[in-house]
């Protein structure tokens, strides 16, 4: 079959953008570590550029790479993700940003939101994510949708994958009008109902430890690698941006996880090209 070469969109082209940022983690740092090692596997020569949805990866113009941002310890590390990100979107492009742990989305939205209206956020997780704040950190890898929400940075936020839903997460998702879909209630694919423009967030442990044992928090019960790829086959466009976040090196010593992150990435940046 003859690879589908798709045409750019109105909105550019995907822009790759590593940030390795993990101080905001709560429990185990490394997810600093992942960007070079999703690329690096994301190019390998054991696999070719060519997506399940036929678009070719490989072929010239098709996305572009800006490289990792630099020294994200620092204390206006939140302010230069916004920065960067901005100037991205301000230039048309569509961001794909390679974490780092989940804190970075909250500066990625704020950079978008300021561009793009009436975003529906599409976020696979084993966690919410939704603490007002966690261990005292209003800006841990655990709070950041309470923030994009009390900012008002989306209009819709749809979670997918979640099996760590407690009290205070619940509230927190009653107040804000989150649609929680729990691994125990997923539905159809084709049944979400969404409509762009989409941002998706994937944490990498919303897949189940057997898939994608590099991760920070292991929590048993996920989804498969397989009904991942068909959620991101099955999102309506524009997608407008994304970030692989979550990813731990630490707790991966085959590479395992490492190439289902780049696995993940060739298929949205397939999905993202396609319209």
């Amino acid at each position: 079959m003859k690879p589908f070469t798709p045409k750019l969109t109105p909105w550019g082209p995907p822009v790759l953008l590593g940030i390795p940022l993990d101080h905001n983690s709560s429990f185990l740092r490394g997810a600093a570590q992942a960007p070079p090692l999703i690329r690096q596997a994301f190019h390998s020569d054991a696999w070719n550029k060519t997506t399940e949805t036929h678009v070719d990866l490989g072929a010239p113009g098709m996305f572009e790479d800006a490289g990792d941002l630099p020294a994200m310890e620092t204390p206006d590390a939140f302010a230069r993700i916004e920065d960067a990100i901005g100037k991205l979107a301000e230039a048309g492009k569509r961001p794909v940003s390679l974490g780092g742990d989940h804190s970075v989305t909250a500066p990625i939205l704020r950079a978008i939101a300021k561009r793009t209206p009436a975003i529906t956020l599409v976020h696979f997780d084993a966690h919410p994510d939704l603490y007002a704040d966690y261990e005292g950190n209003p800006h841990s890898h655990a709070s950041p949708f309470a923030r994009i929400l009390e900012e008002q940075l989306v209009s819709r936020l749809i979670q997918i994958g979640v099996r760590t839903l407690n009290a205070h997460q619940h509230e927190q998702a009653e107040k804000y009008g989150v649609k929680i879909f729990e691994i125990k209630d997923l539905p159809d694919p084709t049944h979400l109902n969404l409509t762009g423009p989409i941002y998706v967030s994937f944490d990498i442990d919303a897949l189940d430890p057997a898939f994608a044992p590099g991760v920070s928090h292991w929590e048993p019960g996920g989804l498969t690698t397989r009904e991942a790829i068909s959620y991101l086959h099955a999102l309506p466009g524009p997608i407008i941006g994304a970030d692989i976040v979550e990813f731990n090196p630490v707790h991966d010593p085959t590479g395992l996880t490492a190439t289902v992150a780049a696995k993940i990435l060739k298929e949205l940046l397939g999905r993202m090209l396609a319209g």
